[in-house]
């Protein structure tokens, strides 16, 4: 089960983050979820949004990069050693995590949103270990 992300790359300059989410505001498409990561030049912006198409359409109709990939949402427990735990299962099994981020989620648990090396194996090696895997539909609707 893997999550749709869309991923938009930003020039390193005032106000150019605000133009972005004030197009998807225009879009009517809410954002549930991102993560920003920068160098001196440019900017990767990295979302889980609840109507992806409608936001993938404004941002390419306003000259926007933007790239489509698939993650893998998975529920982490909010406590010492929740998300170790996670990361040991897929590093026994020789899966490398390319990035991740985060979320709080209820008191006592958290989203991490991961991409993997090895996606398909990442995903059968949490569902045999019954680790609850998030769809879109999930992440956008009410869980």
């Amino acid at each position: 089960m893997k999550v749709e992300q869309i991923s938009i790359f930003l020039e390193n300059r005032i106000g150019r983050l605000g133009e972005i989410t004030n197009m998807l505001a225009e879009a009517k498409s809410n954002i549930k979820a991102l993560s920003l990561a920068d160098t001196s030049e440019f900017g990767i912006l990295r979302l889980i949004v609840d109507k992806s198409d409608e936001a993938q359409a404004v941002l390419k109709n306003n000259g926007v990069t933007v790239g489509r990939t698939h993650v893998v949402a998975v529920e982490v427990s909010h406590s010492p050693g929740g998300l170790n735990s996670i990361l040991h299962l897929l590093q026994s099994k020789g899966i490398n995590v390319e990035y991740m981020y985060g979320f709080p989620f209820r008191q006592k648990e958290a989203i991490m949103i991961f991409r993997f090396d090895r996606s398909e194996l990442a995903v059968e090696v949490l569902q045999q270990n019954n680790v609850r895997i998030f769809s879109t539909a999930d992440l956008c609707g009410e869980v």
